[in-house]
């Protein structure tokens, strides 16, 4: 049976190579799944238009050329559910050129009728750089 981790790793692979109907299949198909995504927009919800998004992007000149984790992954699973949770260093290829993006991710599974693990929620943002004019609120330690 495979992993939460494993089949992230194995939805990853899928996006880098634009294997649309694998990408589709890691999704409950259900149209209260729930995404946030990384790029301008800040949510997609249910099935049909998480689906649309990868077709249309699978269409695009975007590509990702590797996805790797740089903390994490960290998981744990309870019965039917479980999350994955990290950071990951996107490699993206752009009209010819290559760009690096640091992301948080973060995924709740579902298992389905089969066994098999699913997305029921996904996020994938970047913190904002200031959001609040105050900088960092963690103070480093006086010693």
């Amino acid at each position: 049976m495979t992993t939460a981790i494993e089949q992230i790793n194995s939805f990853y692979r899928a996006i880098m190579h634009k294997e649309l109907e694998r990408i589709c299949q890691s999704y409950v198909p259900r149209e209260d799944t729930y995404v946030f995504v990384e790029g301008p927009r800040y949510s997609t919800i249910g099935y049909t238009h998480i689906s649309k998004g990868w077709r249309d992007f699978c269409n695009s000149g975007l590509t990702l050329e590797k996805i790797e984790w740089v903390e994490g992954p960290f998981t744990e699973a309870a019965g039917d559910f479980a999350w994955v949770a990290g950071i990951i260093l996107l490699t993206v290829g752009v009209n010819g050129q290559l760009l690096q993006q640091t992301f948080r991710a973060t995924y709740v599974l579902e298992k389905n009728q089969a066994g098999s693990w699913q997305i029921r929620h996904e996020h994938v943002s970047a913190p904002l750089n200031d959001p609040y004019g105050i900088g960092d609120w963690l103070k480093k330690n006086d010693s």
